[in-house]
C-alpha cells in the first residue's frame, strides 16, 4: 500500500511539473505612455476600420514637415505644408501613398516675454489629397519627432514593406527622437530648449484625427 501511495504521489509531481512547464511567465514589465508615444514611424499605418476608406477620429499618422516654422518668425494663419511618412493602409491595401499632401495653418504664436519667456506654436491640420483629390480634415499635432537624414531611413524603412513606405525614407529619415519641444493642451508646441520653438524642414509631426474622413 505505502508503495502505491509513493508511485500515485510521485505521478502527481509529475504532472505538477509538466503542468507548469505549459505556463509561461511574463516578465517584461508593461510598456509605458511615454514609450508608445516617442516611437517613429517605421512602416506603413494600419487603419481598423470596417468600413472601406474610413479614417476614424481619434487615428493618429505621421507627416513631414516641407519648410521650416519657428514661433520667432511665423504667423498667425500662416500655411504650411506636410507629406504622409508612410502608407496608410486597410486590409494590406494602401489607402494613402506615403507622400501625400497635408495641408495646415498657424492657428497661434506666442513669442517669448519677460515673465513667461518660452515660444509656442499651435497648428492645426485642414486638408489631405490623396491621388489628387483634396478632402477636408481635422486635426492636431500630438507629438513631434526629429529627422535624421535619408541615408539614415533608407536602412529602416523595411524590404517589402511596399514602395510608399520606401518613399517615406526617400523623403527624408527618422531619429526617433523627441525635439526640443513639448506639446500642451490644445497642441500648442512650446519650446523646451532656447526660447522659441524651432521645427526644420523635414521634423515628424504626429497628427490625431478630430474628425472622421472617408478616402475613396
Amino acid at each position: 500500500m505505502n508503495r502505491l501511495i509513493q508511485v500515485v504521489a510521485l505521478a502527481g509531481a509529475v504532472a505538477a511539473v509538466g503542468c507548469g512547464a505549459t505556463q509561461q511567465v511574463n516578465t517584461t514589465p508593461p510598456a509605458s505612455p511615454g514609450d508608445v508615444t516617442q516611437t517613429a514611424p517605421a512602416g506603413p499605418t494600419e487603419i481598423n476600420t470596417s468600413r472601406t476608406g474610413l479614417i476614424p477620429a481619434g487615428q493618429e499618422l505621421d507627416v513631414r514637415l516641407q519648410t521650416p516654422l519657428s514661433s520667432e518668425t511665423a504667423t498667425a494663419e500662416q500655411r504650411f505644408e506636410a507629406v504622409t511618412a508612410v502608407d496608410v493602409t486597410q486590409n494590406g491595401a494602401v489607402l494613402i501613398p506615403a507622400g501625400s499632401v497635408v495641408r495646415g495653418v498657424v492657428t497661434d504664436v506666442k513669442r517669448p516675454g519677460r515673465i513667461d519667456r518660452v515660444g509656442s506654436l499651435s497648428l492645426s491640420f485642414d486638408q489631405i489629397t490623396v491621388r489628387g483629390r483634396a478632402y477636408p480634415i481635422r486635426a492636431m499635432a500630438t507629438q513631434i519627432f526629429e529627422s535624421g537624414g535619408i541615408r539614415q531611413e533608407a536602412g529602416t524603412a523595411g524590404v517589402g514593406a511596399g514602395a510608399g513606405a520606401i518613399l517615406g525614407g526617400i523623403i527624408g529619415g527618422v531619429k526617433g527622437a523627441v525635439l526640443g519641444a513639448v506639446i500642451g493642451a490644445g497642441g500648442a508646441i512650446a519650446a523646451t530648449e532656447g526660447k522659441d520653438v524651432n521645427l526644420p524642414a523635414g521634423s515628424i509631426i504626429r497628427l490625431r484625427m478630430d474628425s472622421a474622413v472617408t478616402i475613396r
